[in-house]
């Protein structure tokens, strides 16, 4: 593929020349024009720079969402730095893990995480804090971002390559320390160029943006797509309160909403005025970062009538985006055929083809494949492989080269040799009333080696179910050698921030309580 701007600030220069009064960015009442954007970015770059900041040093966020997120973005870019979105959930120690891994020397950070950046920053592993907001400590290391950009630095834009490193997006550590991720502008590009292409979206086009920044699929798909169209964004601040979201969709007449499974659980449950559901301009809901339920799926589709939920695939380590379903042909528990200029294969253990419909190892290459992790060559190595991508998923691809996703491989459960695979006994599992999500792992026993293990989350407002009556249900769609042994209910599944559930959690409830066998 070819792509018309090589770094975040090229594309910022070029929608301020071509689209300078168009608003890019909403934020409550507040509107900055792609102008605006630039002037912006321009400054801060300028005060980045000045205060020590040069080619290829790592600067932290630990944002919220924000206008502030998005000027970072591109004043970076401008310097030639490399931009570390971290997870604003992390504690104090997970903080310092991210930042001494990376080597970032400059934080910017809003104020509601004061306490945490403070402490988790220390005095070694930052030579300056800029705060989205006014800090309560002040020290000769603090400064209000507003007051950054009052300062007016000339400096020259850092001569980049589409191909040098952008971002580094530290994965999830759902099974084990965090790697960062190392992601070009030519990998986010691929995935803004393809995604429009996939998804028919234009500059006239407005998203909404409440899931957070820093997660790859909000940063790539939620962010930079809609500025590389030259679209608007619609920032929310935060989740709470919720009615805030479909106020500002109406007002701001969003046409594109991104968002994760558990929004669109609790949307298709939502009594929303009849006003909302009439005037309403969206034509495309997109989820990702976890599976959709299919019982979701086709709720969103009998009360949304007149927009499509597109469910795709990916992964940090691929932009993030591999597949999504086009708005013209979407096919229920798939994720979709690949994207454009993206190709996925099936393969076995050998990394051999295999025929269509046959359940394997999910590889896949193309433009938006990470360079590799942050200075761990052997597990780059171990993941990459003559270019293509090792994702740890499991699935088969049908007649149309439409992707099902299976499992994780590592949560496949092998009891007496066969395989099991608690995705697909967790679908069922949904399904039965009172049941608001299930997950499903595996734990040792002496005589099958594993057996399947349901831990559940009820329904709001459910307190029991009939543990019989869902077993007899299971029985009816599933070979007995795939039922549960032992179902746990639970207040909660345990998540990560964008809603996945945390299985190594779960697995390692069962050694503390049981050591390894369950019983």
């Amino acid at each position: 593929m070819s792509y018309p701007f090589s770094t975040f600030y090229e594309m910022a220069v070029h929608h301020a020349k071509v689209r300078g009064k168009k608003t890019a960015l909403f934020i409550d009442k507040e509107k900055v024009s792609y102008s605006e954007l630039l002037d912006k970015a321009d400054r801060f770059a300028g005060y980045l720079h000045h205060y020590g900041i040069k080619e290829g040093d790592r600067v932290a966020l630990f944002l919220r969402n924000s206008v502030e997120f998005v000027v970072s973005l591109i004043a970076i870019s401008k310097i030639g730095a490399i931009i570390v979105p971290i997870n604003t959930f992390l504690k104090e120690d997970e903080l310092s893990y991210i930042l001494e891994d990376s080597g970032a020397v400059f934080v910017i950070a809003s104020v509601i995480y004061e306490k945490v950046v403070h402490t988790g920053c220390g005095k070694e592993l930052s030579k300056h804090i800029v705060w989205e907001g006014d800090p309560e400590k002040s020290d000769t290391r603090n400064i209000r971002f507003a007051d950054a950009l009052k300062k007016n630095y000339i400096i020259k834009t850092a001569k980049q390559s589409i191909q040098d490193i952008a971002v580094l997006i530290y994965t999830s550590g759902t099974t084990g320390k965090p790697k960062g991720a190392m992601l070009s502008y030519k990998n986010i590009f691929s995935n803004s160029k393809s995604g429009i292409m996939c998804a028919h979206i234009t500059s006239k086009d407005k998203s909404i943006v409440f899931l957070p920044m820093f997660h790859s699929f909000t940063l790539s798909i939620g962010v930079v797509l809609m500025l590389y169209v030259g679209g608007s964004i619609v920032i929310i601040k935060s989740l709470q309160p919720f009615a805030n979201i479909f106020k500002q969709t109406l007002l701001k007449k969003v046409t594109i909403f991104f968002a994760i499974p558990d929004v669109y659980n609790a949307l298709v449950k939502a009594k929303l005025p009849w006003y909302f559901m009439w005037f309403n301009s969206i034509r495309l809901f997109v989820s990702g970062a976890a599976a959709l339920q299919e019982k979701t799926l086709i709720n969103m589709s009998q009360k949304f009538k007149r927009a499509n939920l597109l469910e795709g695939y990916g992964l940090s380590e691929s932009g993030p985006a591999v597949c999504i379903n086009p708005p013209e042909k979407t096919k229920i528990k798939s994720v979709g055929p690949a994207m454009a200029g993206y190709e996925i294969k099936i393969v076995d253990d050998n990394l051999v083809e295999l025929p269509m419909g046959e359940i394997g190892d999910i590889i896949c290459c193309g433009d938006n494949i990470m360079k590799g992790y942050w200075e761990r060559p052997e597990a780059t190595e171990e993941t990459i492989i003559n270019g293509w991508l090792l994702t740890g998923d499991m699935g088969y691809m049908d007649e149309d080269g439409y992707l099902y996703i299976v499992d994780r491989k590592k949560d496949l459960i092998i009891s007496k040799g066969i395989n099991i695979y608690p995705r697909e006994i967790e679908e069922y599992v949904d399904r039965f009333e009172g049941v608001k999500v299930s997950a499903v792992v595996g734990a040792f026993d002496e005589q099958c080696g594993e057996i399947p293990v349901a831990y559940i989350e009820l329904e709001d407002g459910i307190t029991s179910i009939n543990e019989g009556e869902l077993k007899k249900y299971l029985r009816e769609h599933l070979a007995n050698y795939k039922l549960p042994k032992y179902i746990y209910i639970i207040e909660s599944l345990p998540k990560n921030a964008t809603g996945k559930v945390l299985k190594r959690v779960l697995k390692q409830q069962l050694l503390e309580v049981f050591g390894e066998n369950p019983c």
